[in-house]
């Protein structure tokens, strides 16, 4: 794939877990894009859908491997601040995604 079809590709991907993951923070729902992170989830993912080797463990991994920070002084991965439903959202996003390409 062309890097401008990737660069496209990518940016799509990161507008649909943007738009449809979120992060639950005392009950309020932080999504993706809001964070500044779905481009950076996208990014990390997208390798494994352009193989054909998409796995949710490996999802999970990237996932906790991604820092938030938190009121300046902590940091979290992003695998703690995404609720389950929230994670079987975006593996739902991922394996269409996939299928589509």
């Amino acid at each position: 794939m062309a890097k401008t079809n990737t660069s496209q590709a990518i940016e799509s991907l990161a507008a649909e877990i943007g738009n449809n993951v979120y992060m639950d923070i005392a009950k309020w729902h932080l999504y993706l894009r809001e964070a500044h992170l779905h481009t950076v989830v996208a990014e990390r993912v997208y390798p494994m859908l352009e193989s054909n080797s998409l796995d949710e463990s490996k999802v999970l991994q990237i996932l906790e491997e991604i820092s938030v920070k938190i009121g300046g002084k902590r940091d979290l991965p992003l695998a703690d601040l995404i609720p389950t439903a929230s994670q079987v959202n975006l593996m739902d996003i991922l394996e269409e995604f996939q299928r589509d390409m």
